[in-house]
């Protein structure tokens, strides 16, 4: 679309931003009928003008954003320091300092975590005569930690550590021009907010920075990063080089969703991804081979819920709609973009692989926001899903003009205090384990904690193998509530093993009633892990045949190790401690990937620099 196709005249002059800025109720309203008939059309089509005009229109527009937007970092507390970033280090740093040792029947491979590490070193804000808007907590550029195992012929292991950023087109553009470039486009005024989102894609052809920190995934043997807010990025899991985004040779032309699932038995990849306008959300099928998009189908959903994982059975696809929603009309009527609906509508939709909208099974369920799952499967005429449930949402948090911390840390606060006095659940940000079995025969759904109250569990993992058929044990980390509170930031101090076929010993007690058995694996005080996966055991048998490993820091020591645990022995201390060269920051998703012979592999780009010199200070602190 020609720029002579969009017309929309705002008079105001250009001032730096004062304290208080005005009611701009007319702005909101011009706004709005200037957004109604171009908004499909702005996201869709880039700006086709010639260079000569594009370079100085561009240059008008840097010049205005840069006289009437100021970008003012959002400062970390001191108890919030190890979500600051690191600096990059591309080269392979031989890692030395082992307490214990790596197993002879681990897998040779690596594992590899993904998060936000600000480019720039702060997630930044801005304020302007329009209002402000800011990043939200769950930005930043993702950078990705890698710990390559390495065994060789004589049986002794080798280990190596990197990390690297994910580069994506948006961040090689801001990296060249050297300064925080794309205004902040989620949270803030619905003013700003929105001429945020206009004068990015007027600059940039994008809404929003491609954050690409959430999560990795592999298929048909290539590793990719991904985050909701884009394509999924391919990685060289040896250099960590960012090659190419993943549209399925130009058939996928939306985001993924963080957690695309393979189907069990055929391989292909399901995945799922949402829009601000209609088609709200698709769902795809992608060949084993990754070359072919195999189905495509539009749910017909009449809002746009943020969904963050999906799950896969042997027959169906399972999606959540639940009232975490994305509302471009909110925002313009002057609301939040993302906003939570506690008393909003749930329900849990099942889908035959490749249906379509009229063949979903719809489910209504109570209320709630569940971001993470541990497994589906089918059992008789039941489809059973497992996953973390809360009664409100972490995202996007306060609403405009409340206090951040305040409102982080009052929910993040464990349900029982110090005292012995209870708060509800309802008034917290609290996921635990859950589970929802649908009966596709009646129509009726059965639900029901898994878990007590005494620990708050997220970031749910299981044996691989063993996705979309029926599980016996899942993984997940245990929120420390009293860290958490302190800090107005998440942070999981322990892991816990659930026995899904086995209830609580104490399951006849009170509120314990049904529950079901669960082992715990907790730090050192004042350590904190991200990023947990599972390693099957060279040639295991059983599916809890294997280790858990884990990112960790100690906020006291500032040292970042790398956990190994039996799983088997969930409760006994690592089998191994590995020390990393430098401090590595708290993330989100990790993955185990077995490389056979990789030893060969990493070894001869990286053991001439197995004497790389770490900086003294690798935190930008």
């Amino acid at each position: 679309m020609a720029l002579s196709g969009f017309q929309f005249h705002v008079h105001c002059s250009a001032q730096k931003p004062s304290a208080s800025p005005p009611n701009y109720g007319h702005l909101r309203s011009a706004l709005s009928s200037a957004f109604k008939p171009f908004l499909k059309e702005i996201q869709q089509l880039p700006l086709r003008i010639d260079a000569g005009v594009k370079n100085t229109y561009r240059g008008l527009v840097d010049a205005f954003i840069d006289s009437v937007f100021e970008f003012v970092d959002q400062p970390l507390l001191p108890s919030q320091s190890n979500f600051a970033p690191v600096d990059e280090l591309r080269a392979g740093v031989h890692v030395a300092d082992i307490e214990g040792g790596i197993p002879d029947d681990f897998a040779e491979g690596v594992y590899i975590r993904n998060g936000p590490n600000p480019i720039f070193g702060a997630l930044t804000s801005t304020s302007s005569m329009f209002g402000s808007s800011s990043n939200t907590w769950i930005e930043g550029e993702g950078m990705l930690h890698a710990l390559y195992f390495c065994k060789g012929l004589d049986g002794r292991w080798t280990v190596v550590y990197k990390n690297r950023y994910v580069e994506t087109y948006t961040f090689k553009l801001e990296k060249r021009r050297n300064k925080p470039s794309f205004l902040p486009a989620i949270e803030g005024d619905s003013s700003a907010v929105l001429l945020a989102y206009l004068f990015n894609m007027l600059r940039f052809g994008k809404v929003n920075k491609e954050i690409s920190n959430t999560n990795v995934f592999e298929h048909a043997g290539k590793m990719y990063s991904i985050a909701e807010n884009h394509k999924p990025q391919e990685i060289e899991i040896l250099s960590l080089q960012t090659l190419n985004e993943w549209d399925v040779d130009g058939a996928w032309n939306r985001p993924f969703c963080s957690h695309p699932k393979k189907a069990p038995g055929s391989g292909e990849l399901i995945i799922m991804g949402i829009d601000t306008t209609k088609p709200f959300v698709e769902v795809g099928v992608i060949s084993a081979d990754g070359k072919k998009l195999l189905h495509k189908v539009d749910l017909k959903l009449n809002r746009c819920s943020l969904c963050h994982e999906m799950g896969v059975t042997q027959r169906y696809n399972i999606f959540m709609d639940q009232p975490l929603c994305i509302d471009l009309k909110r925002l313009i009527g002057g609301g939040p973009l993302i906003k939570y609906e506690k008393e909003g509508d749930a329900r849990i939709g099942i889908m035959p692989r490749y249906g379509d909208a009229d063949s979903i099974q719809w489910f209504k369920v109570k209320p709630n926001c569940t971001f993470h799952l541990f497994n589906c499967f089918e059992d008789g005429d039941e489809v059973v899903m497992w996953g973390c449930r809360a009664l409100d949402s972490i995202i996007p948090g306060p609403e405009k003009g409340k206090n951040k911390f305040d409102w982080f840390s009052r929910k993040l606060r464990p349900i029982k205090s110090s005292t012995g006095a209870s708060i509800s659940e309802d008034q917290l940000v609290f996921p635990r384990p859950y589970e929802w079995r649908m009966n596709k025969r009646s129509g009726s759904v059965k639900e029901r904690n898994l878990t007590g109250t005494e620990f708050s569990m997220d970031f749910p993992f299981i044996n691989e193998a063993f996705i979309g058929v029926q599980n016996d044990y899942g993984y997940c980390q245990v929120r420390d509530s009293i860290a958490s509170s302190a800090s107005g930031m998440a942070k999981y101090g322990g892991l816990a093993k659930l026995y899904f076929g086995k209830q609580n010993p104490e399951s006849s007690l009170g509120e314990n009633e049904g529950l079901i058995k669960v082992e715990y694996h907790m730090f050192e005080k004042n350590t904190f892990c991200s990023g947990a996966a599972f390693v099957p055991k060279v040639k295991g048998v059983e599916e809890d045949d294997g280790w858990v490993i884990t990112f960790v820091h100690n906020e006291d020591t500032n040292i970042s190790q790398v956990l190994i645990i039996e799983a088997k022995s969930f409760t006994s201390k690592p089998v191994a401690k590995i020390t990393l060269p430098c401090r590595v920051p708290y993330g989100f998703h990790g993955a185990f990937r077995p490389i056979l012979q990789l030893h060969n592999q990493i070894l001869s780009p990286i053991v001439p620099s197995v004497n790389t010199i770490i900086p003294n200070d690798m935190s930008r602190s």
